[in-house]
């Protein structure tokens, strides 16, 4: 399910970690039980901080300041603490005061300034951080920073989600090592309007506050801007990219972009994947289109159609469904031109019905139905528009009884 490349390798064992950057996570009581909750990563002096935040206009307070702080230090933060349990989103000046206590206290114990402190929230609405209990944690946290804290960091953010969201890959550029890593969290209230979920990556290459920019930019749009489970979006959605070390020369961007391509896909593709209630990833490419923009746009719009995921979720191939969404997407194209593929079966061949065997393509996607995380789990969805030479793909899930009954039995 990791898609290959001849310049990155993936990181199964020993140190994931990119050089310099230190992480932590434990639990500090703030969802009621023993499990993880509390997160910090510290980066080296000089790093370069990014970040991308949800577009909704009802936003949880830490999601304003860190936006505020990447600003005014230029990027240049250090440190970021994470909390899962409560979103502390539309609590007021309350939530506001939180923020500031929580930062201030833990850039003391680190030892820089509160400008360089970002923090991420993660939980339900309108609930309040337990500022008592975060900060009575905050000197376990911060002495439990090491380079091999990584999955400790990762556990801590999770809050509905059933797996662990992580991935980490190295190159060889010019003799020197260079590493990506990064983690994630999301499972519901996911919809690609910009970092839909929270993550965080980070590089031991050093880039410049303009390019790395531009480059996470790019990867968000082939990534967390292009997933969808359930057509929501958060208060709190956060992506935060850090580079550090020492300056790679502009001609091998283009690879370090690759590797952001590759990690950044390869967290959203677990989340659409780790959907709530889901059973399979759907995996829609769109070819032939005018560019890369109408391209996603159409993907977009057929993951996120609640009557194609169902139909995928009854093993049902109503290709209706998947040119009604298509049609919908605001992008202009000629049905009599589409061709139209589920899995090995082409269902339409320039508008016209081909003949397949519908019974074998039911057997198909029950094929993938089977459970999440095999070796193969992806319903594929090809459509070709034939109107110009750009491709690309969105991610989404089927969608399920349980996704209700997971969403009428909890506060979210």
């Amino acid at each position: 399910m990791i898609q290959s490349d001849p310049i990155w390798s993936y990181i199964h064992e020993g140190n994931l970690i990119p050089k310099g950057f230190l992480f932590a996570g434990i639990s500090a009581g703030l969802k009621g039980s023993k499990k993880k909750d509390l997160a910090l990563i510290f980066a080296p002096k000089g790093s370069v901080f990014s970040g991308m935040f949800t577009q909704s206009i009802v936003r949880a307070t830490c999601v304003d300041i860190c936006e505020e702080r990447i600003k005014k230090t230029s990027g240049l933060a250090r440190a970021i603490l994470i909390n899962s349990g409560q979103a502390n989103a539309c609590t007021g000046n309350l939530g506001f005061q939180h923020f500031q206590i929580a930062t201030e206290k833990i850039a003391e114990l680190l030892g820089i300034r509160k400008e360089e402190v970002l923090m991420c929230s993660t939980g339900v609405i309108g609930v309040p951080i337990q500022i008592k209990d975060l900060l009575r944690n905050l000197p376990n946290l911060v002495s439990d920073l090491k380079v091999n804290c990584f999955q400790n960091a990762a556990e801590a953010i999770l809050t509905t989600d059933l797996t662990l969201k992580k991935v980490a890959i190295k190159t060889i550029i010019q003799g020197r090592e260079i590493k990506i890593a990064g983690f994630a969290k999301g499972s519901g209230m996911i919809y690609p309007n910009m970092a839909t979920m929270l993550a965080f990556l980070t590089c031991d290459a050093g880039i410049e506050k303009k390019e790395w920019d531009k480059m996470i930019s790019i990867a968000v749009k082939k990534s967390f801007n292009a997933i969808s489970v359930d057509g929501e979006t958060s208060t709190n959605d956060s992506f935060i990219a850090v580079n550090a070390g020492n300056k790679v020369e502009k001609r091998f961007l283009p690879i370090i972009q690759t590797g952001l391509d590759i990690v950044c896909q390869n967290l959203a593709k677990n989340i659409a994947r780790d959907g709530e209630g889901a059973n399979c990833l759907l995996e829609v490419l769109v070819k032939g289109a005018k560019n890369t923009d109408d391209a996603i746009m159409v993907a977009k719009s057929i993951c996120n159609s609640s009557l194609v995921k169902t139909a995928i979720h009854g093993c049902d191939p109503n290709w209706g469904r998947i040119i009604s969404a298509a049609g919908n997407s605001g992008v202009i194209f000629n049905f009599n031109e589409v061709d139209l593929s589920i899995g090995n079966y082409q269902i339409l061949e320039k508008g016209q019905i081909n003949q397949y065997d519908s019974q074998k393509l039911t057997e198909y996607i029950k094929s993938k139905m089977k459970g999440r995380y095999l070796v193969d789990d992806i319903v594929r969805i090809v459509m070709n528009l034939n109107s110009g030479q750009s491709e690309g793909t969105a991610w989404g899930c089927d969608l399920s009884k349980k996704y209700v009954e997971i969403n009428s039995e909890y506060t979210t």
